[in-house]
């Protein structure tokens, strides 16, 4: 925890902030989504996948900040997977090490998903590494094998939500082939940075995902504005 407190990422248990509360908010409209009934039922709206249009928009901070936040629910188990095997970021975030993952268990049938999931000091939390890179990435992202473990990522249990840590969409064709598979996708969009014509090229690439929500990172405000986290510093105990 306290790793991810030196990076500014939100843990568990940790005090009321304006980051906590601005993904209670982005969790809220995922959550409905992803359990939602009848003919408002989203086919693997549980799996949401984090994505941007290029590197460093901040897009991890927000898959990890964002399973921490649905951690907190009291009746969900989360899996955070790193599904961005060319710069597989998210246990150094985290602070930890492994030495099998996701594509590992893609390429070889005989490995038990079970044995590649990390376990983590909270509770319902557990982590999927990108596990090795390999140079056909994408066509095992997209190989029916793939599509066997969605299935079973997304429906060993009723209460999972699972997010999915992607490659950004205009550097790594896995981002397409993982949106085929996924129910949802948060779109990071870097406030004063990302470009609205490759936006819109990105956005067309991942477009087989029907529900896609954009995300608005790094965005500055007045100081003299209050924020979500100043409620907070009067009488809260």
């Amino acid at each position: 925890m306290e790793h991810l407190k030196k990076q500014n990422i939100l843990v568990v248990d940790g005090d009321h902030s304006q980051i906590s509360e601005e993904f209670r908010i982005v969790k809220r409209s995922l959550l409905l989504n992803a359990f939602a009934k009848g003919e408002a039922a989203i086919p693997n709206g549980n799996i949401i996948m984090v994505t941007s249009t290029q590197p460093e928009e901040g897009k991890t901070f927000c898959a990890i900040s964002l399973a921490m936040s649905m951690a907190m629910e009291r009746d969900l188990t989360v899996l955070l997977v790193d599904a961005d095997v060319a710069k597989a970021d998210v246990l150094k975030r985290m602070g930890l090490k492994a030495e099998k993952g996701l594509i590992d268990v893609i390429e070889d049938e005989t490995l038990d998903l079970a044995d590649c999931l990390l376990r983590t000091n909270v509770p319902n939390l557990s982590l999927l590494p990108a596990g090795k890179k390999h140079k056909l990435t994408t066509e095992l992202l997209a190989s029916e094998r793939m599509g066997e473990l969605i299935d079973e990522i997304a429906k060993r249990y009723p209460d999972r939500v699972v997010i999915v840590d992607s490659p950004p969409v205009l550097a790594n064709s896995s981002a397409s082939v993982l949106a085929l598979r996924v129910g949802q996708v948060l779109y990071i969009v870097e406030a004063d940075r990302t470009r609205e014509e490759e936006l819109k090229e990105a956005l067309s690439m991942i477009s087989s995902c029907e529900h896609i929500n954009l995300l608005l990172n790094k965005s500055r405000f007045s100081s003299g504005k209050k924020k979500f986290s100043s409620y907070y510093g009067y009488g809260y105990n």
